[in-house]
């Protein structure tokens, strides 16, 4: 991880998650969606990739996001407030197999439409699974993202899970794939919300975006 940000950077940006964040609405439709008004930007990932959990991380809170055993809880866009500053958006899991086809079909739909329409979003960050690495699914949304020409990042969760030569070695394939996508940023954040393992690193660029 390059050095990117300063120790005083990374404090103040700890500082600034001790401000309040809370649930705005969850979006079916695009009909729904908040003025574009703020800077917004969007957590995204496969089911059960820990997007709620990192989220609460974040924020040092244990039921900001709602997080379950059960892959695809969040089958809405789930809209937060921070501090007046930034919309953050928890965006629906995807490649699911056992969810309604109808319903898979109608999260990709909404999905597809927010990305590619909305004047506001910063950045998407892009979770992978450490014990994983990138998988078809992922594939098929850094695509769209780049085609959309909306800039990611990609995270790496549960780093805690994998041993350092294991987390060595998807940090390198990521780092190989993401040379070939235009919109993919080449900072690559790795993180454990269970052991609080670069939160400090995500809550700096998460300020950088901040009104």
């Amino acid at each position: 991880m390059s050095e990117k940000f300063t120790p005083q950077e990374l404090e103040a940006a700890t500082a600034q998650f001790l401000r309040p964040c809370n649930f705005m609405l969850s979006v079916a439709q695009l009909s729904q969606l908040p003025d574009a008004n703020c800077a917004e930007i969007a957590f995204a990932g496969r089911s059960n990739v820990g997007k709620s959990s990192l989220i609460n991380a974040l924020f040092n809170q244990k039921k900001l996001a709602k997080t379950s055993a059960t892959p695809g809880r969040t089958q809405q866009l789930n809209f937060f407030d921070f501090d007046g500053k930034l919309y953050l958006v928890d965006l629906p899991g995807y490649g699911y197999a056992k969810a309604p086809e109808k319903l898979v079909k109608q999260w990709q739909l909404v999905l597809k439409d927010y990305l590619r329409g909305r004047p506001n979003l910063r950045r998407v960050f892009l979770l992978i699974d450490a014990r994983h690495g990138i998988k078809k699914e992922d594939l098929e949304i850094m695509k769209m993202l780049d085609e959309a020409a909306v800039v990611y990042q990609i995270v790496l969760t549960k780093s805690d899970k994998v041993t350092n030569t294991e987390l060595q070695k998807v940090q390198t394939a990521v780092s190989t794939e993401i040379k070939a996508h235009a919109a993919a940023m080449p900072d690559i954040l790795v993180t454990s919300s269970e052991k609080k393992i670069g939160l400090d690193w995500c809550r700096a660029e998460i300020c950088s975006l901040m009104e």
